[in-house]
């Protein structure tokens, strides 16, 4: 076991908002979690941000889509929908999500990193498909929070 490869992935975590991390190469498996300190979650929770649509705006836009939380991805990687091409999505427009609920996959690195839900809510749209490559902040989810 390669103790530069576990530090290495420890600062991978601490440098993302991820909590959970997973590792697999030649049988190796390794998986980190991070548990915040209470003082920690509530000195810096993450802000969802909200698609505000000013009162000016075009007739054609949805009235619906005023407070949608916008789910972004926080590392640059691959976007999937399930955690396994014959596995059920984790989420689909229409579905109810919990706070926690995990909404897809991206791998990085070679790691992947679940995606979770901020807030309680309907998936109203999927921005991303299957299997393509994101960006940094770049939307994936738009969620109706409850």
């Amino acid at each position: 076991m390669d103790i530069n490869l576990i530090k290495e992935l420890i600062e991978t975590l601490k440098a993302t908002d991820i909590s959970e991390l997973f590792y697999e190469h030649d049988g190796l498996k390794i998986k980190l979690r991070r548990h915040r300190a209470p003082s920690e979650r509530v000195a810096a929770p993450p802000q969802p941000i909200v698609v505000a649509v000013p009162e000016c705006a075009s007739p054609a836009v949805d009235d619906k889509k005023r407070n949608l939380i916008t789910v972004k991805s926080p590392i640059v990687g691959t976007f999937y929908r399930s955690s396994s091409p014959e596995s059920r999505p984790f989420a689909e427009v229409g579905d109810r999500v919990k706070k926690g609920h995990v909404l897809c996959i991206i791998e990085a690195m070679k790691l992947m990193n679940e995606i979770e839900s901020e807030v309680d809510g309907i998936i109203v749209e999927i921005l991303v498909e299957n299997a393509t490559a994101v960006e940094y902040a770049e939307p994936l989810f738009l969620v109706e929070p409850e």
